[in-house]
């Protein structure tokens, strides 16, 4: 049954409500997955890394960043896979794989409704963590978190958002031409550089 809410003493106690949701289900839409949860928070996560929604891969084994893209945006951060998840509490806009685009290239994009059904998690998860830096992957994650409709010129470039700096990068996923545009090479290194650079900044 779905309990969601409205603010959390703890993330254990908001992590066991998400394990358990169906509330995008219980509204008609037709998901394939249950919930997919970050390794549990530990004192070593210095950042929270906000993407879309999980993929296939992500759906089956219930926790982030399994799939090809996972291992595209390791590759990038340079990071080891034990490193990824000790640095990142990994999060996405909403929580149970979409399943397939329409259009047959790529998963399906999260519905307005879906992404605010969502929504509680993402907001319980950065009043608990409160991060000093939140990364966006992808260009559905740069707007809810930012507001901002364009992604291009956003990466490459360090915001500062409710105590958090805010660092966006593109979606690592093949179904996007975006990393591959030689115009667009120059503005991922600038970003990861960004980051790094904000990881070593943390304490």
């Amino acid at each position: 049954m779905t309990t969601r809410k409205s603010s959390y003493p703890s993330l254990a106690s908001l992590e066991r409500d998400l394990a358990r949701c169906r509330a995008c289900v219980e509204a008609g839409y037709p998901l394939q997955s249950l919930p997919v949860r970050a390794p549990l928070a530990t004192p070593l996560q210095r950042a929270y890394l906000f993407g879309q929604a999980p993929g296939p891969v992500e759906g089956v084994e219930r926790r982030p960043w399994r799939g090809s893209a996972g291992h595209k945006l390791r590759e990038w951060l340079e990071l080891s896979e034990e490193e990824f998840y000790a640095s990142f509490y990994c999060a996405s806009v909403t929580r149970c794989d979409p399943g397939r685009s329409t259009t047959g290239r790529g998963d399906r994009t999260p519905g307005p409704e879906e992404q605010e059904l969502c929504s509680v998690w993402h907001n319980g998860e950065l009043e608990l963590l409160r991060p000093k830096l939140i990364v966006t992957v992808g260009l559905l994650a740069l707007k809810r978190q930012l507001g901002f409709t364009t992604l291009t010129p956003h990466i490459g470039e360090r915001y500062e958002r409710d105590g958090s700096v805010v660092v966006p990068l593109p979606h690592p996923s093949g179904a996007s031409s975006w990393p591959s545009l030689p115009a667009n090479k120059q503005r991922l290194e600038c970003a990861l550089a960004l980051v790094r650079a904000e990881l070593e900044r943390i304490p």
